[in-house]
């Protein structure tokens, strides 16, 4: 019998990050408190978002309303890497990028949780930006699954291609 396998990955749904942004946007255009703030949210470029407002606490509400969105859109917060509030002429900014993929560090600290930890018998290979995690039985893999998610890393991790 062939091996049994899955990927663990730090993928960010664009869509869905969208789609949040896209509803942040129409509820600071309606929202009373936004009024008269200047408070947008906008792409800038295909990696980041720019928060801008008349004041740094409006501009950190716009924030937290974008969170409570990702949220409700099933994301983890960890895709998001958000700047401290800073001055530019008489708006206040708040630049966000988004983080995807495993670093190679990373990778290597769940390989050896994995070794140390884990059950016998699984192979963890470190595949660019992803681990592969193959085992004989499909029980150790959900053993693996389950101590992975234990784990609180700076990272949103996922799992695909469970074979």
């Amino acid at each position: 019998m062939a091996d049994s396998s899955f990927d663990i990955v730090s993928k960010i749904d664009r869509q869905e990050v969208d789609n949040a942004l896209g509803q942040t946007a129409r509820e600071i255009a309606t929202r009373f408190d936004f009024k008269g703030t200047g408070a947008t949210i906008e792409w800038q470029g295909d990696e980041a978002i720019e928060i801008s407002a008349s004041a740094d606490d409006r501009a950190t509400a716009v924030l937290d309303v974008f969170k409570d969105k990702l949220i409700k859109r099933q994301q983890s917060l960890k895709i998001l890497d958000a700047s401290e509030p800073r001055q530019s002429g008489q708006v206040s900014k708040i630049g966000i990028t988004l983080k995807e993929g495993i670093t190679s560090e990373d990778a290597k600290k769940i390989s050896k949780l994995i070794r140390d930890e884990g059950p016998k018998g699984v192979k963890a290979q470190i595949q660019g930006d992803e681990l592969r995690i193959s085992s004989k039985k499909r029980d150790d893999l959900q053993a693996v699954q389950a101590l992975v998610k234990q784990q609180d890393y700076e990272f949103a991790v996922q799992f695909t291609n469970y074979r």
